[in-house]
């Protein structure tokens, strides 16, 4: 694990089996673009905070629960390559046209692994 993308969203409940079927059709390509691994979790045990949480930080609303994920790649300037061919291949445009969430509200960012055990 040499470089992470992590996201966090918040996806309406009645619609986990249409978000995971959209991140299970888009992991072969994060993988075909270079990722080394595709993670997908659904919140079980997000408490609430009293300043910020899981839950505010992405506006979740009383009907959404939260999802955090992550994918791995070998290198930043491998995860960089794949971002540009994301955003030009077409199945990815395919796939954000239907997404079963308010990508308005997801958090993202790149992240440099310090420890690894």
């Amino acid at each position: 694990m040499k470089y992470v993308d992590g996201f966090v969203v918040a996806v309406p409940a009645d619609k986990k089996e249409e978000y995971l079927a959209l991140a299970a059709k888009a992991a072969p390509l994060f993988k075909e673009f270079g990722a080394t691994r595709v993670v997908e979790c659904w919140a079980d045990d997000v408490p609430d905070g009293k300043l910020t949480d899981f839950r505010m930080a992405v506006k979740a609303e009383d009907n959404e629960e939260v999802v955090f994920s992550w994918i791995e790649y070998p290198s930043k300037e491998v995860r960089d390559a794949a971002n540009a061919k994301m955003m030009a291949d077409p199945r990815m445009k395919e796939m954000g046209e239907s997404m079963p969430f308010d990508g308005k509200r997801m958090i993202y960012g790149g992240f440099a692994p310090i420890l690894n055990e």
